[in-house]
């Protein structure tokens, strides 16, 4: 019904292997072999490690969710690395339309980890009290802004229109972490100003009943993209490395994967011993 562009399941490969790059892609061809559905997605971290995974699984044919983005230069790497694929893919005469990919940026830990430093310099006070002011709580939408802005560039391009002529279809950018963590901000805020065009957005069921309440249903994706734009900036005026940033909550989120994945297999593994 949806020619292959909706209805998909995440599986996520063991969160221990992010920075193996071997052990990635042999887990997650056991994973899609068994599974054996063409509506399932393998989940791979986007690490530097992750990026020549992401490469080869989709050369393979094997559908990637690429999850723990954060960082905008790490974002394009990850394009980089599913239209790398692709070609590899038609290379040898295989066929790419039902190959997927999403792009899952995580938004909201972002906005948790960069508002206290900019709530420090505020409490510090001095000349850039302002400027902290202006950009607290901007971060993650405004490097979101931005996110689609790259995927603009690089799926409107002249390289990716001559395989979307062979059937590939696009890797949609997935807006993941969009409960809202500080109570201050509206409850829809990393929802109403994300709508747009091949995109996908997992809300949580909290978040989308408070959507249905009370949120404005508005294409905004594309709306402010100059302030976006002056947003990241003004962090490193506020000495605040972006990429730095990132990838520290790459680094964290890894960690916060393989806890609740041990926690499931031990749970799966005592299940089993019962039976």
């Amino acid at each position: 019904m949806t020619d292959g562009k909706d209805g998909y399941v995440s599986l996520e490969v063991n969160p221990h292997l992010a920075h193996n790059t071997n052990g990635t892609i042999q887990e997650a061809r056991r994973l899609w072999s068994a599974l054996n559905r063409p509506n399932v997605f393998i989940k791979v971290p986007a690490t530097l490690q992750g990026l020549p995974a992401i490469k080869q699984l989709t050369s393979e044919g094997i559908n990637v969710n690429i999850t723990l983005l954060f960082g905008l230069p790490r974002y394009r790497q990850a394009a980089e690395a599913y239209i790398d694929g692709i070609e590899a893919r038609l290379a040898i005469g295989k066929p790419v339309k039902y190959v997927a990919s999403v792009a899952s940026f995580f938004l909201s830990r972002i906005d948790t980890y960069v508002d206290p430093l900019l709530e420090k310099i505020i409490t510090q006070g001095g000349n850039n009290v302002e400027l902290a002011r202006q950009v607290l709580g901007q971060t993650a939408v405004a490097s979101a802004k931005m996110a689609y802005q790259i995927y603009k560039d690089i799926f409107n391009s002249a390289r990716f229109k001559k395989l979307t002529e062979k059937g590939a279809q696009t890797q949609r950018v997935l807006w993941a972490s969009t409960g809202t963590k500080n109570p201050h901000y509206s409850d829809v805020k990393y929802i109403e100003e994300l709508i747009g065009p091949d995109t996908v957005n997992t809300i949580p069921v909290e978040t989308l009943n408070a959507f249905r309440d009370h949120g404005v249903c508005k294409a905004r994706l594309e709306e402010n993209i100059n302030e976006a734009r002056l947003v990241l900036e003004r962090l490193a005026e506020l000495g605040i490395s972006i990429d730095i940033v990132t990838q520290q909550l790459e680094d964290k989120g890894v960690e916060k994967f393989n806890k609740p994945f041990d926690k499931m297999m031990n749970t799966l593994t005592q299940k089993s011993l019962e039976q």
